[in-house]
């Protein structure tokens, strides 16, 4: 479902934005008004919407809510956020699988679809501020990147000098975020005490969880320790950017970026500094630097990695030694081994027997949701051999499918030829469709 923002938010954006961007100092104090602005909310509303996802600890869904009338819904919203009556749910806390880790998971906070709307609007309202002081090196959740320009920019650094690279990983970032740093962060651009003391509720709202024995607790550890940002939550991009940026911009001014020739590029979490020859004394000063944000470095994970004798894995691709068709070296980028093993793991799980009942042109096109998923983010570098494995995967994993559904047990390929599954099924093939360019003609 496309969704066009409305162009009077549009405006109201675009002013915020040119406010912030003309002067460094400047503070917005009168935003709360403009998040219960009924074009604020129904365009946080249909963003939502759009995202779908869980219910959270109210169990409340968007039928519901259409059942109800959504435009009823949102009066009432913004009737209690005008009369400042307005409190935010617990938080529904899950933990789901980390993709190519089995048996390791992440938790995600899940917020009651009222809370996801207010704080969407908040995000519409306050985004636009925030953009002009994130920096250039931050990548995640913000308008015109992606994560696959962070990966071409690490491409850049490696192919122009900066082949000694501190792969760094923080653990539990956002459950690390300490409260009051963050708000000093916020109050920056923020002087607007309604709208601080909304995003204060939300970083101390309490959370549901199910126990090991199915019974639901319900924890204050967030308010109790002055500490996290629930990851899943609308607010959560902005604030976690919000709280980097403190990083990436001491870098720069404490002279690491110049002195030790060490350029960082961050999405989200993620972070690697590009170095020439200054590894080893870049990654003491990032110890140093996250100790004092109140950040904690994963030593097990944190590593110096010099390229292309070695190779690290970011945003899942790998980064190192690669080999032209004819032999020659280079360094590049490649899909990483586990996203390769995932999707792999991924198509088993579809074409299991448990699936026989669908119909043949039904499996094929969830097969091709995932084939084209996966293929438009892992086009870049050396991707040949890859989209090679895992069409193979695809196509035998499917003609087991096709004949353990009808019975087939002799000429099983004359039958279901590859060629009879791409021109008579569709299968996407993601090597006719290659996209194999270099990450710096991308």
């Amino acid at each position: 479902m496309s969704l066009r923002t409305p162009d009077t938010v549009k405006k109201l954006q675009t002013t915020l934005h040119a406010q912030a961007k003309k002067s460094p100092s400047w503070r917005g104090y009168t935003l709360y008004d403009k998040v219960y602005r009924l074009d604020v909310l129904w365009t946080a509303y249909q963003q939502c919407r759009r995202n779908g996802g869980a219910p959270g600890v109210d169990q409340q869904t968007f039928d519901d809510i259409e059942a109800y009338g959504a435009t009823q819904w949102l009066g009432e919203l913004a009737q209690a956020l005008r009369e400042k009556t307005y409190r935010p749910a617990a938080v529904r806390r899950v933990h789901i699988p980390k993709p190519g880790q089995p048996g390791r998971t992440r938790p995600l906070g899940i917020p009651t679809l009222t809370d996801r709307v207010v704080m969407t609007a908040v995000v519409l309202v306050l985004d636009p501020i925030f953009e002009v002081d994130l920096q250039p090196e931050q990548y995640a959740y913000r308008p015109q990147r992606s994560a696959l320009d962070a990966v071409r920019h690490v491409h850049s650094l490696l192919n122009t000098g900066y082949t000694e690279v501190v792969d760094a990983d923080l653990s539990g970032y956002f459950d690390s975020i300490p409260h009051p740093e963050l708000m000093k962060s916020v109050a920056c651009r923020i002087s607007d005490k309604a709208m601080l003391r909304l995003i204060k509720m939300w970083l101390e709202a309490p959370v549901e969880e199910c126990d090991s024995q199915g019974r639901i607790q319900r924890t204050t550890h967030n308010r109790d320790r002055q500490h996290g940002c629930p990851q899943g939550a609308p607010i959560s991009p902005l604030l976690s950017n919000l709280y980097m940026r403190r990083f990436v911009l001491g870098w720069k001014v404490l002279g690491h970026e110049q002195g030790l020739q060490a350029r960082i590029v961050n999405y989200a979490d993620d972070l690697v500094i590009c170095c020439r020859g200054s590894a080893e004394t870049a990654l003491t000063a990032l110890r140093d630097m996250m100790a004092k944000l109140k950040l904690i470095v994963n030593d097990e994970k944190t590593h110096i990695c010099r390229i292309p004798q070695e190779s690290f894995d970011f945003l899942g691709y790998t980064y190192g030694r690669c080999y032209t068709s004819k032999g020659r070296v280079y360094i590049g980028t490649r899909p990483a081994e586990r996203k390769i093993t995932h999707v792999c793991r991924t198509i088993h799980e579809l074409t299991t027997l448990r699936w026989s009942w669908m119909e043949p042109t039904a499996q094929v096109r969830r097969l091709n949701e995932v084939l084209r998923g996966w293929g438009n983010y892992f086009y870049l570098g050396a991707a040949s051999k890859a989209y090679r494995r895992v069409m193979q995967h695809t196509r035998k994993r499917l003609r087991q499918w096709l004949c353990k559904k009808h019975r087939v047990r002799s000429q099983r390929y004359t039958r279901y030829s590859d060629a009879w599954m791409h021109h008579e099924l569709g299968l996407v093939n993601l090597e006719k469709q290659r996209r194999n360019f270099s990450c710096a003609n991308a």
